[in-house]
């Protein structure tokens, strides 16, 4: 029989839910991600058959990254100054129109590498003005005592989506090709853009006395440094995932190591995220995280050591096994950063915090594709992952030792 207490509790873990306004984003964005995930692999695997390079699905990291780079500081300040719904609707209009030209360059068989390094430069730059406005945003949808709830479920939706969609690429190029993954993906817009319109909290900020102007962004940029709880986080998320961030590398071990094509393609992306969305169910069955720094560290080492397996296995089911560990200890450690930084940071500054956070959760990534395909050019996929694997360890082990703070966080008794 089920208690009164653990009904409470199933309840709490999905409070968010009761809000409408944070259904309606949180179901638009399901579909949107799931099309953009589709997409991620189509590109790596059409840049990979177009070139063969590893070098070259490395370039694609490095056109994402750039961008954000060059554009999150002023998307930040956008998203404290303009009416952050606007923002949105804006920036999601013009990624829909970006991978319907995607669609049609490939089926008129006139894409080719530069084309697809320039759209999804140009898709970057949308990016870097939609996350931190979207990333903003949230919190204003729910109340604050509910703020985790709505990080969870985020976290679920994103890897919900990174398991459906790749799953669905990797069997749509296989019968077809990846017209109609652009194609797919390009309409999934149609459902966020619908969200966004018929939200009813407004998106402009309350008593706002901030401008656009270079002013604010260094005023963003004192906040983030005077918050060490806030930049070292920040930190051990760039560091951890440029050595270890290698999923640019994937279209080669599907193709040339394990030999399992587009399909079993799709499984490996989809395989870290299966492992998210099943860390993510124990957190929010467990409730309130304690020794939440602690726990950081160690998902983030557990993150390395699946990315070392993955990069030495030669069999495709411990591969798997060794992304869903992947994706697993990422999973924990995104949802502990992103809900220590809403909650340290005020109302009026979250979208330039969000913005600074840009350059390193996504830029790590991005810089970090860059370099393992430099490096799997020059010693092969296999060992360029294990060796990226080995460098997150001594990274999680250096933050650990000189920044106290980072390992004794903890929600309950740390003052941000």
């Amino acid at each position: 029989m089920v208690s009164e207490t653990e009904i409470k509790q199933e309840n709490e873990r999905f409070a968010a839910f009761k809000y409408r306004d944070f259904r309606l984003l949180w179901f638009g964005q399901l579909i949107s991600i799931i099309g953009t995930q589709m997409q991620i692999v189509a590109l790596n695997w059409h840049i990979y058959i177009l070139t063969n390079s590893a070098v070259a699905l490395g370039i694609i990291g490095l056109t994402r990254f750039l961008p954000i780079v060059v554009f999150s500081l002023i998307g930040g300040s956008v998203a404290d100054v303009f009416n952050r719904k606007k923002v949105m609707l804006v920036m999601q209009i013009s990624l829909a129109f970006f991978a319907f030209v995607l669609a049609i360059t490939s089926f008129a068989n006139i894409v080719n590498p530069i084309i697809i390094y320039s759209i999804t430069a140009l898709s970057a730059i949308a990016i870097s003005f939609d996350t931190p406005s979207r990333q903003a945003f949230i919190p204003s949808l729910v109340d604050k005592k509910h703020l985790t709830s709505a990080m969870s479920l985020n976290v679920i939706m994103f890897q919900i989506s990174t398991i459906v969609g790749p799953v669905l690429a990797g069997l749509l190029i296989a019968k077809y090709n990846v017209v109609p993954v652009y194609l797919i993906n390009s309409l999934s817009f149609i459902a966020v853009i619908l969200s966004i319109v018929l939200i009813r909290t407004r998106g402009s900020i309350k008593d706002n006395q901030s401008i656009l102007s270079l002013g604010s962004i260094k005023e963003g940029l004192s906040f983030v440094k005077s918050k060490t709880i806030i930049w070292s986080t920040m930190v051990l998320d760039f560091f951890s995932t440029f050595f270890s961030s290698v999923s640019a590398l994937f279209p080669i071990f599907a193709k040339d190591i394990l030999h399992v094509g587009p399909q079993g393609l799709g499984f490996m992306y989809a395989a870290p995220s299966i492992g998210a969305v099943i860390a993510g169910f124990v957190i929010a069955h467990m409730g309130t995280l304690s020794k939440q720094g602690r726990i950081l560290l160690i998902s983030i080492a557990f993150f390395a050591v699946g990315t070392i397996v993955f990069g030495l296995s030669k069999s495709f089911i411990l591969s798997l096994l060794a992304l869903l560990v992947v994706g697993a200890g990422d999973s924990v450690s995104t949802i502990i950063r992103h809900t220590v930084r809403q909650l340290a940071t005020p109302n009026y500054i979250r979208g330039r915090m969000t913005s600074i956070n840009m350059i390193f959760f996504m830029g790590g990534p991005q810089l970090g594709e860059f370099q393992s395909g430099i490096m799997a050019a020059f010693i092969g996929a296999p060992f360029a992952v294990a060796i990226g694997g080995v460098g997150t360890i001594i990274v999680v082990g250096i933050m650990a030792l000189t920044i106290p703070i980072l390992r004794r966080y903890n929600n309950h008794t740390t003052t941000l």
